[in-house]
């Protein structure tokens, strides 16, 4: 771990902040990144960027698993 990470808990206020930069599309694809591979933010906002960003690949990749069995299967053809 990098020894200019911030350890200390966030605040409210702070979460709030950084939830309400994240409700806002593709400023929020970029603060994602940003956040989850900076190496001198928060340690408590980048874990929750870095495991949102795993949660949306595990989604996507599931997504596709899907899309190309029915694809394949011939159920949906228009899905892909």
């Amino acid at each position: 771990m990098d020894g200019h990470a911030d350890t200390r808990p966030m605040t409210v206020g702070e979460w709030m902040l950084t939830l309400l930069v994240l409700a806002i599309p593709l400023v929020n694809f970029v603060m994602y990144l940003v956040w989850a591979f900076s190496g001198t933010g928060n340690v408590n906002r980048r874990n929750f960027c870095r495991a949102s960003i795993c949660w949306v690949l595990i989604i996507v990749g599931l997504w596709l698993a899907v899309a190309v069995l029915a694809a394949v299967a011939g159920v949906v053809t228009s899905l892909l």
